[in-house]
């Protein structure tokens, strides 16, 4: 058996970690509102997070939340968090246009434009020979 000295995933080493954003997506296995860790944070994305149902169930599916949550795992299962500080769970300010557009029930996701670029016809130019070469 081989001890390893370098820990597979360095940023789980803490327990408790402050100001994470999450993202509520519904579970249609427990059928109910639950809330997933965003890409771009010093955590691993899409780390599931235990929080109460009736924090989170007043906004619609798709809004931003800011939280403190404790690193959980048991039994060698996938890591999750859980909530502390259930009261300062919040919906995030620095997502204030997304969770906005989501509430209004906007589209957030926009089509592309099609971009036109105009083609540039390049003009040759006639090859000029020198007719003296002069050698040393």
């Amino acid at each position: 058996m081989q001890l390893s000295l370098v820990s597979e995933m360095p940023e789980l080493e803490k327990k408790i970690f402050l100001d994470i954003y999450a993202k509520v997506y519904f579970d249609t296995r427990r059928n109910r509102p639950r809330l997933k860790t965003l890409e771009g944070q010093t955590i691993p994305c899409d780390l599931k997070i235990g929080c109460p149902a009736k924090m989170i169930s007043e906004f619609p599916e798709g809004t931003i939340y800011k939280l403190d949550a404790r690193l959980i795992q048991k039994n060698g299962r996938r890591p999750y968090f859980l909530t502390i500080n259930k009261n300062k769970v919040q919906r995030a300010i620095e997502f204030f246009d997304h969770n906005l557009q989501i509430q209004k029930g906007l589209k957030l996701e926009q089509k592309a434009k099609k971009i036109k670029f105009e083609k540039i016809k390049k003009v040759k130019e006639p090859n000029k020979v020198l007719e003296e070469i002069s050698f040393f």
